[in-house]
């Protein structure tokens, strides 16, 4: 990683207290205050982001939208800097083009083993009637909908917004990433 001086623009000790948990010690800025952190309010966030974890598995920096932090701990303080990135959008860009590819490759290699018929017309318009009747009284989530009727996760998100614009499903709840459903 490339680095210069002007792209820092603060530091901050968070401190850690038995009792308390993680408080700001000090704070400072380099130049003119950016607004770009509230280090008071992220303290803990910080500290727990950084030093939270597996040993070994605790990240150096983050990079968030308009800035990153690189964290150095000592003892059970963390001495954060604070900088701004220059130059860093092409290759957020160019990042944002390798994850497409990549999501676009696995979906192919997923829907490589659905059979085919599973697409066509009738299929789907089936598989419609049928859902509502299987969650009549119960809920299921996407993953297992999808499982059930083999299709790929974009085409159970087609049917299932299709079914909920017609008002015979609902969404009922979120169970960790995936969405639960019942029928109307």
């Amino acid at each position: 990683m490339k680095f210069s001086e002007n792209e820092l623009f603060g530091a901050a000790l968070i401190g850690f207290d038995m009792i308390d948990g993680p408080f700001l010690k000090w704070k400072k800025e380099f130049k003119d205050p950016t607004n770009l952190v509230n280090l008071d309010d992220f303290a803990m966030n910080f500290y727990l982001a950084f030093r939270g974890g597996n040993a070994g598995k605790k990240p150096r920096a983050i990079l968030y939208d308009k800035f990153y932090i690189v964290a150095f701990p000592k003892d059970l303080e963390l001495c954060c800097l604070f900088m701004k990135p220059q130059g860093i959008e092409n290759n957020i860009k160019q990042l944002n083009k390798i994850a497409n590819k990549i999501t676009t490759e696995m979906e192919i290699g997923e829907e490589a083993f659905l059979p085919s018929e599973d697409s066509d017309e009738e299929t789907v318009e089936e598989i419609k009637r049928i859902i509502p009747n299987l969650l009549s009284g119960t809920k299921m989530s996407t993953p297992e909908l999808r499982r059930y009727f083999k299709l790929s996760n974009s085409q159970i998100w087609k049917v299932m917004s299709e079914l909920e614009n017609s008002k015979k499903v609902k969404r009922a709840e979120k169970k960790g990433r995936s969405q639960l459903w019942t029928a109307l």
